[in-house]
């Protein structure tokens, strides 16, 4: 495999450090040549073969932020939705796919993926929110997706723990579109996925050997 380019986006929210040191990380373990940059230039992401988009905090404060950008989001759209660039979006980086965010108000994500970003409300009232702490990823469908394919399974078939810090989740209007749940007082999704678009409500950057397994397979896989 050529050199590849993975850009993490900078927009004043996120694990960047985190995020970039355990690509940094895979990539060597993988034996793939590549270099991980942390930018928040519209052009060096254009120019990039992956691109990372972290997340941490409100949605409002994050499409705030990452709209605050200059030429981003027009970047980001022409390199996912037209050139059809490998993506992963993280947290509330995933979270900003949908095509609203009902935190602290209506806000308008970034459209990709249809849904809304909701409360979590669980049924067992003893649960806590936020969301925080390890919790068993179950496929969504029978179809495992690629980037999750290096995951082990546990041996009653549910995929490793992950690592959650979240009081929202995405509720997708298109169940095709989820590519992962899990069980928190009732089921939400874990992650997404659409084409070369991939988003984990998780922090592969903090979920250890699971996580790391994750970011082999985004960084392997060929939309």
């Amino acid at each position: 495999m050529a050199v590849q380019t993975i850009a993490i986006i900078d927009y004043g929210s996120g694990n960047l450090r985190s995020a970039a040191k355990a690509f940094s990380y895979v990539l060597s373990q993988e034996g793939l040549s590549g270099d991980v940059v942390i930018t928040d230039k519209a052009d060096i992401v254009a120019k990039a073969d992956r691109i990372v988009l972290p997340g941490q905090g409100a949605f409002g404060d994050c499409i705030g932020g990452l709209k605050s950008v200059d030429g981003m989001v027009d970047a980001l759209s022409e390199n996912v939705l037209q050139r059809g660039k490998p993506f992963l979006g993280i947290c509330v980086g995933m979270q900003l796919l949908a095509t609203r965010g009902l935190e602290f108000g209506e806000h308008q994500g970034l459209g990709w993926i249809a849904g809304d970003v909701v409360k979590i409300i669980p049924q067992d009232k003893s649960l806590k929110i936020p969301h925080m702490g390890w919790n068993t990823m179950m496929a969504s469908g029978d179809i495992i997706h690629p980037v999750l394919r290096s995951v082990t399974k546990k041996s009653d078939g549910t995929l490793e723990d992950f690592y959650f810090v979240h009081s929202f989740m995405f509720d997708c209007i298109d169940t095709n579109h989820v590519a992962g749940v899990c069980d928190y007082g009732g089921v939400f999704t874990a992650m997404v996925a659409r084409d070369n678009i991939v988003g984990t409500q998780f922090h592969p950057e903090k979920s250890q050997q699971a996580g790391l397994d994750l970011i082999a397979g985004f960084l392997h896989w060929n939309p």
